[in-house]
């Protein structure tokens, strides 16, 4: 099994926040582990915060709400 080509924080921020889901105000997901080793946890959290989107973490994922809708749980 080959490792995958490095990817820049750049690159990273292109693919998650160009996604059609993102685009279309969805939620999109990555795993904690992903965020942590490409860009790092702080660098997520603050592009996240200066687009307006909420992230949760929850079983070792990030859900973005890619949206500035307010969020309510309901159970």
């Amino acid at each position: 099994m080959s490792a995958l080509p490095p990817i820049s924080p750049q690159q990273f921020f292109l693919e998650l926040f160009g996604s059609q889901a993102a685009a279309r105000g969805a939620i999109v997901r990555r795993k904690v582990r992903d965020v942590e080793h490409y860009i790092g946890r702080d660098a997520f959290l603050t592009e996240a915060k200066r687009r307006g989107f909420p992230v949760v973490e929850n079983a070792g994922q990030f859900v973005i709400f890619c949206n500035n809708e307010p969020i309510r749980r309901l159970s």
